[in-house]
């Protein structure tokens, strides 16, 4: 998913087959990364421990802002402690709200460098993705 920008990946341990059946399953439209060794479950020392025959990662959620930079983690076992779509819309409008110049348009220095003719601080004048 894009907004703006956001971007939203899913990794998982499964091969690429499994996770190709999930996301067409459940309609996803983002990209979904098949880490079936579980070199990033291993890097982040996020195996979930309780699953040996399987060995997944602990299902965290990253919001991230530009550059990568950690806004907020979520930990939830499974479906129980994920962020809700509501707190998850939330933080990307936070995330948006420090990245963009043009976000609160009836801020009178906005207004006036509009009025000046300085569109490259107005999206999608100044488009930086």
């Amino acid at each position: 998913m894009e907004v703006g920008y956001c971007r939203m990946v899913t990794i998982s341990t499964d091969n690429a087959l499994a996770n190709i059946e999930y996301r067409s399953g459940v309609g996803a439209h983002w990209p979904f990364l098949s880490d079936p060794g579980g070199i990033v479950r291993d890097d982040l020392d996020i195996a979930e421990y309780t699953d040996p025959i399987h060995n997944p990662m602990v299902p965290y959620t990253l919001v991230l802002e530009p550059g990568l930079v950690v806004f907020k983690v979520y930990n939830g076992y499974w479906y129980f402690a994920r962020p809700t779509i509501e707190e998850l819309r939330q933080d990307l409008r936070a995330v948006l709200h420090k990245c963009r110049p043009d976000w609160d348009l009836s801020d009178p220095e906005l207004r006036a460098a509009w009025s000046r003719g300085e569109k490259n601080r107005f999206f999608p004048y100044g488009k930086r993705r």
